[in-house]
């Protein structure tokens, strides 16, 4: 664990990645679309494998960029159709649309449209349309490519990108974003540079993608934590090697970038008459690797990370969701980081209780290495016992203080088992923390335990059964990085 230390100077990160876009703007004379992978609003891995990276980064470097940006939204017509879950906020792909949409308008960034890719007239992506006109937002249309990305003389035609809508834009940064991975971003670029240089205008493309890092080398940590994050997508790192051949020096890049290099290359070619890149790693504007200011720091983190992964895979095996080419991946990935899973700090602790009560038991390890457990009692889960011991030490509250009565948890017990239709009668963590706030409104000890809840944020949790979804999203809004043993209970 980083031990609350700091690796990455996120000030410096604002102010250069800013200054380095307003630059590629330039370049192009004056318009730039600018593809963004990865998530531009909650960037919890980045903040997890680059201590001091904020969650919102890439949000606030947008804010210094407001006056000059605008937004489009992309999705992908199919995701709407099947009712593609985001993994790790566990909402709908279309529902994100709107969340994001609010989110950077309620900040005061310029959502201007959004593109429904992929579209054949599916009738959930016609009603999502009409959700978004009725808030004020104009959508377009991206249709299918036969032969997509190959057939370059069919995509640079009126019947290829010329049949998609024209997205209207007005200011000299369109930044192009989405739910997640193919959604479309990049033909959304390409198909905008096509019709600009059919209307006679200047215009460029950047892609902006915090990770792999271009500038760190190819096995390190926060790259191959890089490559646990996305074990399900199959992307892999490499050298590039068109930047290698042209300038000498290797970068760090991943596969489906340097597999369409050509394909782009021949695209850009043809539609500014030569192209603007000699690499894929030329297409990119991420400064994040030149903001490392602790190397250490962020190695350790990001192999945390990597075993965290290798953790949410067991226990997605588990669940029939994972396969078992990504449990290889993960442990191939662990091997090269020089890790085991018995590394993490907070998982023998959590089996050893584990062991001594013959019960579900978890274990946390705070920012200063500290260790704490929680075991299964009539009343309270292992990890909402836990939860309570966590807030009592930041607290300072002695152990053998009841911070909830068993007269507030029992009704509780009861509803749920006489109303709710739950077998165990036991309290999840949000009906925990619930039933503390009530009590602090009488109980100074109470109250005090409650004023410690920020302090949990960033700490290790480890729990020797698979938690309920209740638990988990409880974890995540607390900002507590969990695992599991790959077990129900």
């Amino acid at each position: 664990m980083s031990n609350g230390k700091i690796g990455f100077d996120n000030d410096k990160y604002l102010k250069m990645q800013s200054e380095h876009i307003r630059d590629r703007i330039k370049s192009f004379g004056g318009k730039l679309y600018l593809e963004f992978g990865g998530k531009l609003y909650d960037d919890y891995h980045a903040s997890r494998v680059l201590p001091g990276f904020r969650p919102d980064s890439k949000l606030q470097m947008l804010l210094q960029l407001k006056e000059e940006a605008e937004i489009v939204i992309v999705i992908n017509s199919a995701d709407i159709e099947k009712n593609k879950i985001r993994g790790d906020l566990g909402i709908t792909y279309d529902v994100d649309v709107i969340r994001l949409y609010n989110v950077f308008t309620q900040i005061g960034l310029y959502v201007s449209s959004v593109v429904l890719t992929q579209y054949e007239g599916q009738r959930s992506a016609d009603a999502f349309q009409k959700r978004l006109e009725a808030l004020g937002v104009r959508v377009y249309h991206h249709y299918p490519i036969a032969g997509y990305p190959s057939n370059l003389k069919l995509i640079m035609s009126d019947e290829g990108y010329g049949k998609n809508d024209y997205i209207e834009t007005s200011r000299r940064l369109v930044v192009i974003t989405a739910p997640g991975p193919g959604s479309g971003k990049m033909a959304t670029c390409l198909s905008q540079l096509y019709h600009e240089n059919k209307r006679g205008s200047d215009a460029g493309y950047a892609k902006f993608e915090t990770f792999p890092i271009w500038n760190l080398p190819l096995r390190h940590p926060v790259n191959l934590a890089y490559e646990a994050a996305t074990s399900d997508l199959n992307d892999v790192n490499m050298i590039d090697p068109y930047h290698l051949d042209a300038y000498g020096k290797t970068t760090v890049n991943y596969n489906r970038d340097v597999e369409i290099f050509p394909v782009l290359n021949a695209m850009f070619e043809k539609i500014l008459g030569e192209s603007p890149y000699k690499s894929p790693t030329d297409m990119g504007v991420n400064m994040a690797g030149n903001c490392i200011i602790d190397d250490e720091v962020v190695c350790e983190a990001a192999k945390e990370e990597i075993i965290r992964r290798y953790y949410v895979g067991l226990c997605g095996r588990k669940k029939g969701k994972t396969s078992e080419d990504e449990i290889v991946k993960l442990e191939l990935l662990m091997n090269q980081a020089g890790v085991s899973a018995s590394d993490r700090a907070c998982v023998a602790p959590a089996l050893e209780r584990e062991a001594q009560t013959g019960a579900p038991a978890a274990a946390m390890e705070l920012p200063d290495g500290t260790i704490l457990t929680g075991k299964t009692s009539n009343l309270l889960g292992a990890v909402s016992a836990l939860l309570l011991n966590a807030l009592k030490h930041f607290g300072g509250i002695d152990d053998d203080v009841l911070l909830m009565s068993p007269e507030v948890i029992e009704p509780i017990q009861g509803l749920k088992i006489n109303h709710l239709g739950n077998r165990d009668p036991r309290l999840h963590t949000d009906e925990t923390l619930i039933a503390l706030a009530i009590c602090a409104a009488s109980d100074p000890a109470a109250k005090k335990a409650v004023d410690q809840l920020e302090k949990l944020r960033g700490c290790e949790v480890h729990s020797t059964v698979i938690l309920s979804p209740v638990d988990e999203r409880t974890f995540k809004r607390l900002g507590i990085n969990l695992t599991c043993e790959p077990k129900f209970n």
